[in-house]
């Protein structure tokens, strides 16, 4: 095959990105090439890029159009609209993807939606499960704003679950209310969260002080998922106030660990289904060209986005 276009680390360019030429992928037998429609942004992977290496090829979440099914006959087959990730290299106009990590997507659902899902849908969902049945729970979610938090919220609140959010700026509480928050916390102390507990589950990706503050607002059994610190990573707590509830749990929670364990494929495509029945509603803070994708991902490093990001490969 031809060389094709891909976002790579350039140390010299704007936010160390640029729009270059690479050879073609060789998929494994159980790889399918997808021919990428779009793709969004995840903080970790966006982080990642201060530090790579010059042409390393970032990106996880991606959506388009398989190309070549996969040579073991597994997955979607060619033609067939999907959704998927990978470890690296999404941001590319076509792009070998494990079968095990890709899932066909309904017709109705457009591929930006559909771009916002991998990473950010599954976190979500996986972080859920740690909580088990949530029907008339309490359930609290910082970050609630950002990609995984607002998908966070509307599953918990699908779930059944008595949902309080945490925005850290007031123009985000009714982005969160109408996400299904029954309530919502604004700033970046969130003591008074406690009025609204305790929590059977706690689903955090800010860590710091806000994570010090929810560990002790567990319920007994409760527990706390941890699989961020946009805050910071060195957190204070009481530990009198975590042990002395009973049986509270604290969980760190890496999808990619999730991932190995349990393959997302079905998740993937109940999420997308979600979407397409309008129980799911992402939210697109940015849609627009991957020529863009370097003024996205600073727009992202300074914490200028609520919701999610995404790019379109014209």
């Amino acid at each position: 095959m031809n060389a094709l276009r891909a976002i790579v680390v350039d140390p010299s360019a704007p936010a160390r990105l640029a729009l270059k030429e690479i050879s073609a992928p060789t998929p494994s037998p159980s790889e399918a090439l997808v021919r990428v429609a779009a793709f969004s942004l995840n903080l970790g992977e966006v982080r990642g890029i201060t530090t790579a290496q010059a042409g390393y090829c970032p990106g996880w979440d991606l959506s388009g159009v398989v190309e070549q099914s996969a040579a073991d006959g597994s997955g979607p087959q060619t033609g067939k609209r999907v959704v998927g990730w990978v470890r690296s290299g999404a941001w590319a106009e076509l792009v070998a993807v494990p079968t095990q990590n890709l899932a066909e997507i309904p017709e109705k659902v457009s591929f930006g939606k559909a771009a916002t899902l991998p990473i950010a849908g599954l976190t979500a969902l996986r972080a859920l499960e740690k909580g088990g049945n949530l029907l008339d729970k309490k359930v609290l979610i910082t970050g609630a704003t950002g990609g995984v938090g607002h998908l966070a919220v509307q599953l918990a609140h699908h779930a059944g679950a008595r949902v309080v959010g945490v925005a850290r700026r007031p123009e985000g509480e009714s982005f969160v209310l109408d996400a299904g928050a029954h309530e919502v916390v604004v700033g970046e102390q969130i003591l008074s969260a406690s009025q609204f507990g305790p929590y059977h589950l706690i689903i955090d990706s800010v860590g710091g002080k806000v994570l010090g503050q929810a560990l002790g607002m567990l319920a007994p059994g409760g527990t706390c998922v941890n699989f961020g610190a946009s805050e910071g990573a060195e957190v204070t707590f009481d530990l009198r106030k975590f042990f002395l509830v009973g049986g509270a749990t604290f969980y760190g929670l890496i999808i990619f660990y999730e991932l190995a364990r349990r393959p997302g494929a079905e998740d993937l495509a109940s999420l997308a289904r979600m979407i397409d029945d309008g129980r799911l509603l992402p939210q697109i803070a940015i849609e627009t060209s991957w020529t863009q994708t370097s003024e996205v991902v600073q727009k992202m490093l300074n914490r200028e986005i609520t919701g999610k990001a995404v790019l379109c490969i014209e």
